[in-house]
């Protein structure tokens, strides 16, 4: 089944579709990193325990996760059935209607513990509407993208989400620079409140944009599945599972935007918040250069060498960048925090949304996106908890952190070694190993 050419400028149409609904998508989901690890301590948790409300809080960052692979389940089913283009625009605006209510969430002085149970109950949401935006972009920009340049094409998606994260960055240094009484007030539901541009913004973006098409010459011909999963679990199993495996990769991300900025800013270390703010924005910065660059290498040398470099790096480099805060060094965690999270992760993050994309079919490809990726994400965003436990009770044993990153690497280097690459196979093409592998075995038993 060869698919139709893609009208011109379409590409560009959908990269820049899945580039500004990303960063506002994911601006929604790290303010809420960076309240978890410097407001909401004292917020919405008992402040007689400074060590268990910090932790509770950063274990409400990684709820969303958990309800990560539920939303999958459902926006990648109905994604791979009705289309990229509506779990789109659903998802953006889920993320921004319950982002604004965070914001007007009363705080645990005002409601007692009815304010954390809120709080959760707003994350959950949060966390489904994250499942479906990064799945529905990458297959968007995927098949609208030219054979030779879905690297690249398909890396917007997550230059987007590192554009959201810088812009949830700055947001946060003037209002972590207010006055605390300010701070704990009023100051830090600012950003929050600012979220419901996320809603309006992303539908007058991406409701003009066209459906893909090869969902469109899969849903004339062959038909789309009516039980998505089915045919997931069926044709691209093994797929899924280095989907997954891959995922945990993401676990630098939460380490270095979370557990790492509350350490640094602890009473062992003492760094301002400010500055560590600049520290996330200034990485950030240098990842919008690199992801792309990263993903153009990837359509010329492939998927699998780059994934690797960014794996295996960042375990090694995580080690340098927590030793770095320990020292208490501002220029020196300063200049490993960019070379990790902007240079080396980046190799990774940029090159994951063609190279788990390409591993499936286009009548599964938004499930086994959403579903491999999901479940590793919700590795990855209790991963922060994890290391709040595991640096002990002063919350500064980094080494014994870092080791545990650097374990998540591991998973991530067995997927990409056991992949077949997947960068100069056709469009049209992309899967029909996994699917022709599960027939034959059909064929066999029967």
């Amino acid at each position: 089944m060869s698919v139709p050419d893609t009208p011109a400028g379409q590409p560009r149409k959908a990269a820049m579709a899945a580039w500004i609904g990303s960063a506002l998508e994911y601006y929604d989901f790290f303010i809420y990193g960076s309240a978890a690890a410097l407001i909401f301590p004292e917020v919405f948790f008992d402040e007689s325990d400074p060590a268990t409300a910090t932790l509770l809080s950063l274990a409400t960052f990684g709820v969303a996760y958990a309800a990560r692979p539920v939303g999958a389940l459902f926006l990648g089913h109905f994604g791979d059935r009705l289309g990229r283009k509506k779990i789109m625009v659903f998802t953006l605006i889920l993320m921004g209607v319950s982002t604004f209510l965070i914001g007007c969430l009363p705080t645990r002085d005002q409601v007692g513990t009815l304010a954390p149970v809120l709080l959760v109950l707003c994350r959950v949401l949060q966390g489904i509407s994250a499942a479906g935006e990064q799945a529905s972009a990458n297959s968007m920009t995927l098949e609208h993208a030219p054979p030779n340049r879905r690297g690249f094409f398909t890396s917007f998606t997550l230059s987007g989400t590192q554009g959201g994260q810088l812009l949830a960055t700055l947001v946060f240094i003037p209002v972590a620079a207010l006055p605390e009484e300010q701070l704990l007030s009023w100051g830090w539901r600012v950003p929050f409140w600012m979220s419901i541009a996320v809603a309006v913004v992303g539908y007058v973006i991406r409701r003009k944009l066209e459906e893909t098409p090869a969902f469109e010459q899969q849903a004339a011909t062959e038909g789309v599945a009516k039980l998505p999963l089915v045919v997931l679990m069926r044709e691209h199993w093994a797929d899924v599972l280095r989907v997954i495996g891959g995922a945990l990769v993401a676990s630098v991300s939460t380490i270095f935007t979370v557990w790492a900025l509350s350490y640094a800013t602890s009473d062992s270390v003492g760094m301002s918040k400010s500055s560590m703010l600049w520290v996330g924005a200034l990485a950030n910065l240098v990842a919008l250069g690199a992801i792309p660059l990263w993903a153009t290498l990837s359509d010329r040398i492939g998927r699998r060498p780059v994934f690797l470099v960014g794996a295996a790096g960042s375990a090694v480099m995580m080690f340098l960048y927590l030793w770095s805060i320990s020292t208490g060094s501002y220029p020196l965690t300063l200049l490993l925090g960019i070379v990790t999270f902007g240079v080396v992760y980046s190799a990774a993050n940029g090159v994951w949304p063609s190279f788990y994309g390409e591993m499936f079919s286009t009548r599964v490809r938004l499930s086994g996106m959403a579903i491999g990726t999901q479940i590793g994400f919700a590795v990855a965003g209790f991963a922060v908890t994890f290391a709040a436990q595991i640096a002990g009770p002063n919350g500064d044993d980094w080494s014994a952190v870092a080791l545990f990153t650097a374990a998540l690497c591991v998973p991530p280097v067995v997927a990409a070694l056991s992949a077949r690459e997947t960068a100069k196979v056709p469009t049209e093409r992309l899967g029909e190993r996994a699917a022709g592998q599960a027939a034959q075995r059909e064929t066999v038993t029967a």
